[in-house]
């Protein structure tokens, strides 16, 4: 190939053409940036040196796009929301790019002109390693509807250097390395040179004479914006994701030090400001682990906040008079979750202190501004920081958040005597002597104008339960807002075969922007024709799954085989330990069957996918028992009766599909490693079931549901999250429903403690089964006594997997049957996609934009 894409550059001009839309001048821009924006030694054309010229000539058309955008937006002087989030999980952009400019066919051709397939250089891009799961892809998803709405729109995250890690797999489990994706760089983002602003750490309080107050000392460090395009589809429309790097400046180097051989010391502040971005969510077991997250998060805040006052003041500049009480009517600032919290205190900080406002006006602009969306109700996961680190890292705001506390305190005793007995959990400060700590969610929950849940249920029960006796102060502050996903790349540009037979048939395209259009396809789901089509288009999926799977795990699977997924971060409450216990029964039975017996069963191959965290024991030992079981399970002739032919055969499609008999029983079982964006691309349009089986009331939401189900995958599934919603819209029918409600749950929990459960025998012989050694010598017995004894830390069976493992078995026994009916099945599986218009992220953010952030949309010309 280098040779062709070689001799084919020598044929095509090198000439600039940074907004062309014809074949022969992109292959020509592209051509350019190989040649004048050169990032590798001359004379190579290798798919790596053409992924890194192919997006630089998309860039060149962004950034006409984007500045375009910026300055109608300054020009209409609009209200613009800002978005704050930890994570952003972006997948690569090439593909996403090409396909909202609606020039991907250009871009293909151009690219063969040059030698290459466009394919082939878009595998070349690393995913932009900014989040870890369901939170940072909900924010990207966001992002990709505001550009697709033309709403005034900024995303604010940090540019983690390493992520949160790699996932390496190998035979004694997880292992973790640091991500590489900017060991080279990132061809997309711009820095902003021009865009630094302070951001302090630890110091003290000094009280002037006036009684005013000033932060000083402590250690200053230097955010320096990172900007990223988001396109909108086919639209001009292309907002920014500002990125934050921590940095010192030179004078921070100590050269006297250094001269003097102390090269540590010299460079002290620069190796901290380094450590801010270096890694997602570092470990937070030891006191310096506390103040690196503490750190990272207010890094965040401020770098953003001074950045949206600056934006702000520059606007109102050329207006003449004006008053800080119109801030809010020109800035929305949405927490995506606790982590930006600080954004709260920040604020009132650089009101008061800097701009001179009185704590009334500060309060009143701070409390119109900020908006709080909520994601969990785990008690593990609505953040807590202890008093004293913050006391230490930031005294400005603590003296603030201590003065909310006062304040809300004398609010409730003054009007609301009757929940004085209350306050103890109600309010921010908790002042328990083992352990004093700052309540972020109940500071978000006093301080925003609005509050949402992510889901009906998880709404409901935030009001219900965790949020109860605020609601009774402020019933109009909670809503809901049911998350979605962007229907672009999570169907259109993941599944084209799919994508295209819908908008065959549909006779339109329009479903890409309004999602509600799938349901014409309910008129056609009995439709042989159509459900020929449909087949086609899965089995096309299918196929390319089982080449990805071949080419990272070495496992050779059939496409034949009911294709059963289940992908998320690993967890307790998520239940993977449910699935693979299931998988384990389920080939005890087929081992038991006769030749005869096992004919008649439904093939399955179950891929599991998701990272551990790394300090989560028992998470990790649930990614080592997917492994062993699938080291057994798939080199075990009795339930793999079909053919697996050597690699080399595997050069296409084609003969992939023709290497397997036709859906021979047997059982697979797949740990897809180092789950990410573009593993989700392949994974979920090549699925048919999909396990979403969290312990009721325990998921916020999910997203990975929506885009399983949009693909016209079935869903085996608890009512929790939005699985509920999912039901309503795709049919009850259509889903294979399980398990525990969540309004069952605390009382099944009570009895379990109380000694008054009674395990059905096949989950104990699943138990049994692995203890037998059967998968391996690994001592398992701890992460088994976790399901076992009445109550007590880590034992109990927390999580219901006991209590619901029959149920479980019996929805998977309809699944066998279903599948084997082939036209239901397909007849499912179209109205699973039929019923999905409402989960696009489209309606979820024109739902922010109207009744929390106040915002129109605002269309470049």
């Amino acid at each position: 190939m280098a040779e062709n894409g070689k001799s084919a550059t020598e044929k095509v001009p090198a000439v600039a053409n940074p907004l062309s839309e014809q074949p022969s001048e992109i292959a020509s821009n592209i051509n350019y940036h190989a040649q004048f924006s050169p990032h590798f030694s001359p004379f190579k054309f290798e798919p790596e040196q053409a992924f890194f010229a192919t997006a630089e000539s998309v860039r060149d058309r962004l950034v006409k796009q984007w500045n375009e955008t910026f300055v109608h937006y300054h020009k209409v002087d609009t209200k613009q929301t800002y978005y704050l989030s930890m994570e952003y999980l972006q997948g690569r952009a090439l593909t996403n790019a090409i396909g909202n400019l609606d020039i991907q066919n250009a871009y293909s051709e151009a690219l063969n002109k040059l030698g290459h397939e466009l394919e082939e250089i878009a595998e070349q891009e690393k995913d932009a390693a900014l989040g870890n799961g369901g939170l940072g892809r909900l924010a990207s998803c966001f992002l990709d509807s505001m550009a697709t709405l033309n709403l005034p729109a900024w995303g604010y995250g940090l540019r983690y250097k390493y992520g949160l890690f790699k996932q390496l797999v190998t035979k004694q489990g997880q292992e973790e390395i640091a991500e590489d994706w900017l060991e080279k760089f990132s061809p997309w983002e711009v820095v902003r040179h021009d865009i630094v602003f302070p951001v302090r750490f630890f110091g003290s309080v000094e009280i002037n004479p006036d009684g005013s107050r000033k932060w000083v000392g402590g250690e200053v460090v230097q955010a320096l914006a990172y900007d990223v395009p988001i396109p909108g589809y086919k639209t001009k429309n292309t907002i920014s994701l500002r990125l934050w790097e921590a940095k010192a400046r030179a004078e921070d180097f100590n050269l006297f030090q250094f001269n003097d051989g102390q090269y540590e010391s010299a460079a002290q502040l620069h190796s901290r400001a380094q450590q801010i971005c270096a890694v997602l969510y570092p470990g937070d077991a030891t006191e310096d682990g506390k103040l690196l997250r503490l750190k990272q998060q207010f890094f965040l805040c401020s770098a953003s906040l001074q950045d949206i006052i600056l934006r702000f003041k520059e606007r109102r500049s050329g207006k003449g008079s004006w008053k800080w009480s119109e801030f809010p009517s020109k800035v929305a600032v949405q927490l995506n979750d606790t982590h930006p919290t600080l954004a709260i205190p920040e604020l009132m900080r650089l009101l008061i202190d800097d701009e001179g406002l009185g704590w009334d006006e500060a309060w009143d602009v701070t409390t119109r501004t900020i908006a709080y969306t909520n994601h969990t109700v785990l008690p593990e996961a609505l953040e807590k920081w202890s008093q004293s680190v913050m006391w230490k890292l930031l005294p400005r705001h603590m003296e603030i958040i201590e003065e909310i506390d006062k304040r809300f305190l004398a609010m409730i005793n003054a009007t609301r005597p009757d929940l004085e007995h209350k306050l103890p959990s109600m309010r921010v400060l908790d002042h328990n002597p083992q352990k004093p700590v700052v309540r972020m969610a109940n500071l978000c929950v006093v301080s925003a104008h609005t509050v949402n849940g992510v889901a009906q249920l998880h709404s409901d029960i935030l009001k219900a339960e965790l949020f109860a006796d605020y609601v009774s102060i402020w019933p109009t502050k909670f809503q809901n807002k049911t998350n979605g996903i962007t229907p672009r790349r999570w169907l259109r540009f993941c599944s084209p075969e799919l994508s295209n037979i819908i908008t065959k048939w549909l006779k339109t395209d329009q479903w890409v922007t309004n999602l509600d259009l799938l349901s014409g396809l309910r008129e056609f789901a009995d439709n042989a024709d159509f459900q020929d089509e449909w087949a086609s288009a899965k089995m096309a999926n299918k196929q390319r799954l089982a080449q990805y799977i071949l080419r990272v795990t070495g496992e050779s699977i059939d496409p034949n085989s009911l294709f059963d997924i289940q992908v998320k971060r690993i967890h307790e409450y998520k239940r993977q330990l449910l699935n693979i216990l299931g998988a384990i029964y389920r080939y005890k039975k087929l081992k038991e069957m006769s030749p005869e017996q096992r004919k008649n069963t439904t093939s399955r191959t179950i891929m599991i996918g998701g990272k551990a965290f790394a300090t989560y024991t028992n998470a990790k030992r649930i990614v080592k028992l997917v492994n062993d079981v699938g080291a057994v399970v798939n080199n075990d002739p009795e339930v793999n009766s079909y053919l697996k032919k050597p690699v080399a055969l595997l050069n296409n499609f084609v003969s992939y599909a023709l290497l397997f008999s036709k859906a021979t029983s047997g059982i697979d079982v797949v740990f897809v490693p180092n789950y990410n964006v573009s593993v989700a691309e392949m994974l979920i349009p090549g699925s048919e079931l999909s396990q979403h089986i969290s312990t009721a009331g325990m998921e916020a939401s999910g997203t990975s549901n929506m885009k399983f189900a949009l693909n016209g995958c079935l869903i085996i599934g608890t009512l929790d999250g939005a699985n509920v919603e999912i039901r309503e819209e795709i049919g009850e029918e259509n889903f294979f429903l399980f398990g525990a409600t969540a309004n069952e749950v605390p009382q099944l929990r009570k009895d379990r403690e109380n000694g008054l459960f009674k395990p059905d025998p096949r989950f104990e012989e699943a138990k049994q089964f692995i203890r037998s050694g059967a998968f391996g010598s690994y001592d398992y017995n701890p992460l088994l006594d976790s399901l076992e004894g009445n109550s007590g830390y880590g034992r109990g069976d927390y999580f219901l997997v006991g209590h619901d493992f029959p149920d479980y078995m019996d929805a998977q026994a309809r699944v066998d049957e279903a599948y084997k009916d082939r036209k239901k099945w397909l007849k499912m599986s179209i109205l699973s996609t039929a019923g999905s218009g409402k989960f696009s992220s489209d309606r979820t953010i024109a739902q922010y934009a109207k009744e929390i952030w106040n915002i129109e949309e605002c269309r470049v010309p």
